[in-house]
């Protein structure tokens, strides 16, 4: 009996010594600051789609993880958040995203207790009725879909210098919200942006020698890269992937593809090439897939932006007879 007692009294006190311990290590790490000591990383971001979710890993590194909300290889117009993602959104140290692009992502912010648009830092000047109207073709014929509540096209990052000014306030906010680690943050941005100069200097190099700057596509993703690089974008739908053009837009396509000698319609990556081919076989043009890169996928020229981004540069070069 006495044994009995003893083993039991020696078991108590063995876990009385366990909770002290527990409770002294849970108060350290209540104590701790960002994360740091912990060695867990200071912010949890979450990003909407591929363009903010790449920017804010190469800026935040190993102090900030990064989730997207939308999935590889999915089409970020259709974003539908499940209730686990909006709580996500509601539990997160930042949400970045693009408002008027992703609806239900937009309602989803209105809980984010912190939140980074990134339409309020890059320059949407750009109308997104980059259709314009062809002869032969009709007012009715002529689509008038923006698809933003901003009413512009929204693909910014295609140009490096307008995505290389939301690199820059990601890089800012991180540094307001974490400073232990704002120097680092700093630095990683301007590395980053260093890179989209570059980027940008390939392109207008390259772009500049183009023998025909009339710029075919299947929907019309491209202005900002259009605009940046003087080229004419001419979309045979507007800026909706989905929209399936009129009878007459197509005809009004088809002879300006022939007027001015295009030899190159381009198709995407996330969206049927139906369009395109429709027009090129009416007018023996080739097809080539040109990556607005809203996401990457395994049907992707690459493992991130900028590797898909110089694919593209290659694209437009063989495309657009550039030397």
């Amino acid at each position: 009996m006495f044994s009995s007692r003893r083993t039991l009294s020696a078991a108590l006190t063995a876990t009385a010594m366990l909770a002290l311990t527990a409770c002294g290590s849970s108060d350290a790490s209540d104590g701790s600051s960002g994360g740091a000591s912990s060695g867990k990383p200071s912010l949890e971001v979450v990003a909407s789609f591929y363009p903010l979710q790449y920017a804010a890993e190469r800026v935040g590194g190993s102090h900030v993880t990064v989730s997207s909300l939308t999935k590889p290889g999915a089409e970020p117009h259709d974003l539908e958040l499940t209730p686990k993602q909006a709580g996500q959104v509601a539990q997160s140290s930042l949400l970045i995203y693009l408002a008027g692009f992703q609806p239900s992502v937009d309602a989803a912010a209105k809980e984010a207790p912190r939140r980074l648009d990134a339409a309020s830092v890059a320059d949407l000047s750009l109308d997104a009725d980059e259709v314009t109207a062809l002869d032969g073709e009709s007012a009715d014929d002529h689509d008038h879909d923006h698809g933003s509540e901003h009413g512009a096209d929204p693909h910014f990052w295609l140009d490096p210098t307008r995505y290389a000014k939301v690199v820059t306030a990601i890089g800012e906010r991180f540094a307001g919200q974490d400073p232990t680690h704002a120097s680092q943050y700093r630095s990683s941005a301007a590395s980053f942006v260093k890179e989209l100069t570059a980027l940008d200097g390939s392109f207008s190099t390259t772009l500049a020698t183009c023998t025909n700057r009339n710029l075919v596509t299947s929907h019309t993703a491209f202005g900002y890269l259009a605009e940046r690089y003087k080229l004419h974008q001419v979309g045979v739908t507007a800026i909706s992937p989905d929209q399936e053009p009129t009878p007459g837009r197509l005809k009004a396509v088809t002879a300006y593809v022939k007027a001015n000698k295009v030899t190159t319609i381009y198709t995407e990556t996330l969206a049927s090439p139906k369009v395109a081919e429709t027009v090129a076989k009416s007018t023996g043009a080739k097809v080539a897939v040109l990556d607005p890169l809203e996401g990457i996928s395994d049907k992707s020229a690459g493992t991130d932006y900028l590797w898909v981004m110089r694919s593209n540069l290659n694209t437009l070069k063989q495309g657009q007879s550039c030397q």
